[in-house]
């Protein structure tokens, strides 16, 4: 760890000078990222080509499929991460904090460089756009656990029951869904029964003042109980009449869906998809410019201070978790009305930590949440799109992967994260 030490403007040698500390850890991970990726090149070498294909029949205009000499473009691509760990390490050591430009350069050169390294020699095409297309769609429930824990968490309420949020939206929007053979039923059953599982965790967290971390780990264990027995039970036997729901179709957007690569991607999608667009910053605009925001926030950092200017600190938590219920709710209710027309048990898989660890690594910023919850979606379909051109890559890796990015991000790797300084603090008012 770097420290600065500088005197405040006009301040005398006998004061209190500033000191400011930066630490290694980004460039650390930087450099251990960058030495496995160089060891996976030495240690197998793919002789032939790389394809990557830009274009889908309905463009407006067809991009060629490039051909790139695989081990070439690898290597290259590791001088380029080369390039960017010394800026870091520069920049670190004169006491400042990478720039994000360089993380970024670094994180797509090597990305780039290890798509063309796993595809070398395979006569398929590596399609950009279902890479991207995909990476969007399963990163869809991910930015909206995310916003979940994002408002709940700016309210100074430790959120750990994302994921019985996503798998109650889930089992609601099935059965609603069947019952009245229409998605939208679907996803406002799902909204309200994932606000009625924040509801139980506001009234035993703000209450009562049990443990929030507790709380959120009961509720995940509830839920997913109650939803299992239930759908072994009760949806199993009437398959038919409680779940095989209707799906919401793709709606493309005139025009745009046929702009090359981003057209498919963006604008070929869901209803539910395109609610995301508008969801993320409309939580970042109220939370951080509306009244109501100001207050959510200020009940996160310093729920005294609140109370003694007329805030009334219960009711704003309860509040924020009740609307941070339904947003999870959304998310919970694509799987069953996007994504496949039925539920499974425990079909989310765990979606809930990792949206989680997005909030983590957003540093409960819902933009950044939800950049973040594009990165592990884009991990999680790397797997797919690796298996279709025969990457000899184990399948095994490709599962973890999205696990050990949500690892790194948890520790910190990207930065310091600072949570709302209330956070997990039960208030009472005097």
């Amino acid at each position: 760890m770097t420290t600065a030490v500088q005197n405040a403007p006009g301040a005398t040698p006998e004061t209190t000078r500033h000191v400011s500390t930066v630490s290694w850890k980004t460039t650390v991970g930087l450099g251990v990222v960058l030495v496995l990726y160089c060891l996976l090149l030495v240690l197998v070498h793919h002789e032939g080509s790389s394809r990557f294909a830009l274009s889908t029949p309905s463009d407006f205009f067809q991009l060629p499929v490039y051909v790139i000499p695989a081990m070439a473009t690898a290597w290259v691509c590791a001088a380029v991460g080369a390039v960017m760990l010394v800026i870091s390490v520069v920049a670190t050591r004169g006491a400042r904090r990478t720039p994000l430009w360089a993380v970024s350069v670094f994180a797509v050169a090597l990305l780039f460089g290890f798509l063309a390294w796993a595809s070398a020699g395979s006569p398929r095409d590596l399609s950009v756009v279902g890479l991207l297309g995909g990476a969007l769609v399963l990163s869809v429930p991910l930015v909206y656990g995310a916003m979940t824990g994002v408002i709940g968490e700016r309210a100074g309420v430790t959120n750990i029951a994302i994921e019985s949020n996503l798998l109650a939206g889930a089992f609601t929007a099935a059965i609603a869904g069947s019952l009245t053979n229409s998605p939208w039923v679907g996803l406002l059953a799902a909204m309200v029964a994932s606000a009625l599982v924040s509801l139980v965790l506001a009234v035993f967290a703000i209450t009562y003042r049990v443990n929030q971390i507790i709380v959120g780990v009961v509720l995940n264990v509830l839920v997913i109980g109650l939803t299992s027995f239930f759908y072994s039970l009760v949806l199993v036997p009437n398959t038919e009449a409680l779940n095989a729901t209707t799906r919401f179709e793709r709606l493309p957007i005139p025009l745009l869906e046929r702009i090359p690569v981003i057209g498919p991607v963006l604008f070929d999608q869901t209803i539910i998809v395109y609610l995301m667009y508008v969801m993320v910053p409309a939580v970042w605009f109220a939370l951080f410019r509306t009244r109501w925001g100001l207050r959510v926030r200020a009940v996160g950092e310093h729920p005294r201070a609140a109370d003694t200017v007329g805030v009334d600190v219960l009711r704003t938590r309860f509040r924020a978790l009740l609307i941070a219920g339904a947003v999870g709710g959304m998310g919970g209710a694509f799987y069953t009305v996007v994504s496949i027309n039925q539920f499974n048990k425990e079909m989310t898989a765990g979606a809930g930590f990792i949206a989680l660890a997005a909030m983590i690594f957003g540093k409960w910023d819902p933009i950044r949440a939800a950049l973040a919850g594009l990165l592990f979606g884009f991990a999680t379909n790397l797997q797919n799109v690796l298996a279709v051109v025969g990457s000899p890559v184990p399948s095994q890796f490709m599962l973890m992967l999205p696990y050990v990015v949500t690892l790194f991000a948890v520790a910190g790797l990207v930065g310091r994260s600072r949570p709302p300084a209330a956070l997990a603090v039960a208030y009472t008012k005097e």
